[in-house]
């Protein structure tokens, strides 16, 4: 019911967005679904054992909740100290991601290798982020988990959804390149039928592309720290 009632007019994400504008016109857009009910979609990912799962789940995040409430602890850093290790996180992804190799040069009359030298940097950038962001996110919800009973609760909550949803999240990121390739072919189809098919300007323009394509990404992943972290903020 409060899915219902708090996510029925969720919008798109930046990173859906991103890949909406690499569809061909008229295709059906990723935010589509994301317009959809979100109890629903979520229903649709969870299968009969990781219901049963979620089921058990309750029962864990109550007993964090009374854990917490009998042996009341301080947690290990503040919300602002979670909220400047965020920031730096995500600044040393983010100069990762916009950091180019000024050495390399693309050659025109071998436009497959040079995908596949795209294709490398946007899954270097992903195991970067799921690293960094990884870590990130266990030790916020560490620290969430010392303190008041609320915040316990949400941490169980978010390790609970990430041991049931992160396997089915991982797979959805791992394709994310398929939107890629689909544009690059775009552009250089584009390209070669123009009066100069050898200006590689639309390459740079694609590197842009990719760049703002990851920087989305990382801004998904983000997404529970930046939650947990407001909770603590609001929580007296």
């Amino acid at each position: 019911v409060f899915l219902r009632s708090s996510f029925r007019h969720t919008q798109p994400t930046a990173l859906v967005r991103q890949l909406a504008g690499f569809l061909p016109a008229g295709a059906a857009a990723p935010g589509d679904a994301a317009r959809q009910d979100v109890a629903e979609r979520l229903g649709q990912w969870l299968h009969v054992g990781e219901a049963i799962s979620l089921s058990s789940a309750h029962a864990a995040i109550a007993a964090a909740g009374r854990q917490a409430a009998r042996a009341p602890g301080q947690p290990a850093a503040t919300a602002a100290t979670l909220q400047a290790e965020l920031e730096r996180v995500r600044a040393v992804l983010s100069q990762s991601i916009t950091t180019r190799d000024t050495r390399h040069q693309p050659d025109p009359d071998d436009l497959d290798t040079e995908f596949t030298f795209c294709l490398q940097r946007y899954q270097d950038q992903q195991r970067r982020m799921e690293m960094s962001v990884d870590a990130l996110r266990g030790h916020v919800r560490q620290t969430l988990a010392q303190g008041t009973p609320r915040l316990a609760q949400l941490a169980a909550l978010d390790a609970a959804l990430g041991e049931m949803l992160g396997g089915r999240e991982q797979r959805l990121l791992v394709g994310l390149p398929n939107f890629l390739r689909a544009r690059f072919m775009t552009l250089r189809q584009t390209a070669a039928a123009s009066d100069t098919p050898h200006d590689l300007r639309w390459l740079l323009g694609f590197n842009t592309e990719l760049e703002q394509t990851l920087l989305a990404e990382l801004d998904h992943r983000l997404q529970p720290v930046v939650g947990m972290i407001e909770a603590m903020t609001h929580e007296p």
